[in-house]
């Protein structure tokens, strides 16, 4: 039993869609308000025009960074990327979040100056964004003077320069304040809970499992119920501000039923760590307020402009990328501080989910939260990228796994997309094939013409999938759907690789005429424009190992933008793959996609398996796994197993049929 052929199984691919108008649609859509602006260009801010402008959170300072710091860069990275080869200017914000009572708990824990203990924290965030490829244009720090100075004028406005009934006003607050999130919860948000190592009661919050202690202090209060009509209205009229879109019906739920005025400083004398009210020295502006601020910091506020009449530089925010944690202050506090001072709100909100090791939660104490450091050293840049955006999930907790790692790089870098570049770019040298000519044949019309020619038949099945991939792709990552994204170019190199078994070149290489030779270009062509149009959608997540196999197709660097990832829409490109210009380039593809250790002694039983089911097939183990891959894909991961299973059980028993006739016989013959 063999892989399925296409003709099979044809109808289960969606219909064909209409390429060119729909991809020129479809990725050039944006989330409204972006438009061109040169990011480099200091005079632009005064411009009309803005980049697409993402933050991430400014991380907190108060631990080392870990993987979900990292997903959280790798997804703004890749969202800028995204809008920088579909034509548009972009702007990625990230930064540090350097104030509070954690920061300064920790650093006296330590016993260390709370600014060096920032300094040197900061640090390993901004080292972590260069480790990782993060092309962030700027790094924010909340104790940066610039931003300390934008608070201040932040304050002083909404103490200022509101009517009164909606701006700053002073009173005691009693609530239950949680240390590790900085903020109070509603009577109605925490609950008792025992410490199981000591039995000891305690106040927790329901909503992060937070200690909570009860506080009363005289604060600077915000008027956060005065805006709640307004809010509601805003969560009306935007219904897809925030992807997913159940978050916003959770929000727009928590301020119908748990609103309160928001208390936005502390004590000086409880909290001395922070930004001080410019007028009164006693009180310190909220962490959260001060955090915040920083998106519009780096816009200007504060010291370019400081209303919205001036121009407001590059806000609003076009994606403001936050974890599930942190929502309910991205979502209602900042949208209704913003609406006091009459700025507008982010145009949008991406809220993810959290990482996971192995299905747990991360734990210091349990010692299983995952260094992003090493994860690097280990996985490589690119390989990490892609695994994170891979297995991404804004529905749900992410699971990390070294092992779905080692599996992921096999299957689909090295098995599935290593292995088609191997095949079109290093083919073996008694059957080798030229991209050059093959071009030339594209631009004379004949490729097209063999194409008609030939309609309907195997050497034409893969045409529906490369006029598909580009726009599902790109209306995906529009959606900020990296995984749903990347399974669309899994695909396509996995009918790539199936369209390769099947039409099988090295056999037209040896046939002699002009029709085999027309056939063989035909394949080759088809089979480099899906290397070439997954390159070219790759490199927002692999910047760098997609841009060596654009390289190894010869694509000019001007010719890597979404609006050349359409089958045809290049003619320009390919090498000659006839040459050998002892560069060591029958080897490079390995470079692309080394071994690695991790990877290359996982489930041996597995590969052992996948050699028995299609030996008669491909005795290569990368084409063996690539056989299988279009079996999962056809059928699911659960069928395909089983067919695997079975395709096993009919081999052994064969051979074991074989091995007894062959002993059968011998006997007799012996007995003869």
């Amino acid at each position: 039993m063999g892989p399925p052929s296409s003709q099979a199984l044809s109808g289960l691919r969606r219909a064909r869609l209409n390429i060119s108008g729909r991809l020129q649609s479809v990725c050039s859509r944006t989330w409204p308000g972006s438009a061109r602006w040169s990011s480099t260009n200091p005079a632009a801010l005064s411009s009309s025009k803005k980049p697409y402008y993402i933050t991430t959170p400014i991380f907190y300072v108060n631990d080392a960074p870990h993987i979900g710091h990292f997903y959280t860069m790798v997804l703004g990275d890749v969202l800028k990327r995204w809008q920088q080869i579909k034509g548009n200017e972009a702007f990625l914000l990230t930064g540090t979040d350097e104030h509070g009572s954690k920061v300064q708990r920790a650093a006296e824990k330590e016993g260390v100056d709370v600014k060096d203990f920032c300094d040197t924290n900061s640090n390993k965030f901004r080292d972590l964004a260069a480790a990782g490829g993060i092309l962030n244009d700027a790094f924010m720090r909340t104790t940066d003077p610039q931003h300390k100075e934008a608070v201040s004028e932040f304050w002083l406005q909404l103490k200022h320069a509101l009517p009164e009934h909606l701006g700053l006003y002073k009173g005691t607050h009693k609530g239950w304040y949680a240390v590790s999130d900085e903020c109070f919860y509603p009577e109605g948000m925490v609950r008792t809970d025992i410490v199981p190592q000591t039995g000891k009661k305690i106040m927790v919050s329901v909503e992060t499992g937070s200690e909570v202690e009860w506080v009363e202090e005289e604060t600077w209060f915000f008027p956060l119920t005065k805006y709640k009509d307004r809010l509601l209205k805003f969560y009306d009229e935007n219904p897809h501000w925030i992807t997913p879109g159940h978050r916003l019906n959770e929000v727009r739920q928590w301020v119908k039923d748990n609103l309160q005025d928001l208390s936005i400083t502390r004590p000086a004398s409880r909290l001395s760590w922070g930004i001080p009210d410019p007028e009164d020295d006693s009180q310190t502006i909220y962490v959260w307020v001060d955090a915040l601020v920083n998106y519009i910091t780096q816009a200007g506020y504060g010291s370019k402009w400081h209303s919205r009449s001036e121009g407001m530089g590059i806000w609003p925010a076009d994606m403001q990328i936050v974890g599930k944690d942190i929502l309910r202050f991205h979502a209602i506090y900042w949208p209704a501080l913003l609406m006091a001072l009459g700025l507008p709100p982010p145009r949008h909100l991406l809220c993810h989910n959290h990482w996971t090791m192995s299905n747990q939660k991360m734990s210091k104490s349990v010692g299983n939260v995952v260094n992003p450091f090493f994860a690097l050293q280990r996985w490589d840049v690119d390989t990490l990228r892609y695994y994170l955006m891979r297995n991404a999930g804004l529905s749900r907790d992410m699971s990390y796994s070294n092992q779905q790692i080692a599996v992921v790089y096999m299957k689909e870098l090295q098995a599935n997309m290593g292995n088609l570049l191997h095949r079109i770019t290093r083919s073996k040298l008694k059957e080798k094939w030229s991209l050059v000519e093959v071009m030339k044949d594209f631009r004379d019309g004949k490729i097209h013409a063999m194409a008609r020619k030939h309609a309907g038949t195997k050497y034409t099945s893969l045409d529906e999938h490369l006029t598909a991939c580009p726009a599902e792709y790109c209306e995906r990552l529009n959606h900020c759907h990296t995984s749903g994204a990347l399974r669309e170019l899994f695909n396509l190199l996995i009918e790539t690789n199936r369209y390769i078994s099947e039409t099988t070149p090295w056999k037209l290489t040896r046939e002699a005429g002009p029709t085999p030779r027309m056939l063989l270009n035909l394949v080759i062509y088809n089979a480099a424009e899906a290397l070439r149009i997954a390159a070219i959608l790759l490199q927002p997540v692999m910047p760098t190992k997609a841009g060596l196999m654009l390289d190894e197709l010869g694509v000019a660097k001007d010719r890597r933008t979404v609006q050349y990832a359409v089958k045809g829409k290049d003619s320009l490109y390919g090498i000659d793959l006839s040459i050998d210009d002892g560069s060591g380039r029958m080897n490079k593809w390995k470079s692309i996609f080394p071994p690695m250790p991790d990877a290359e002694g996982f489930n041996k039983k597995f590969m052992k398996q996948l050699n028995i089911a299609f030996s008669d097939i491909t005795a290569n183990p990368r084409n063996q796994l690539a056989n299988y891959m279009v079996m999962e894909v056809r059928f699911g991961k659960h069928q395909a197993a089983e067919m695997l299973a079975q395709m096993v059980s009919v081999k052994q028993a064969a051979a074991q049929q074989t091995a007894d006739d062959t002993a059968d016989k011998t006997s007799n013959e012996t007995a003869k």
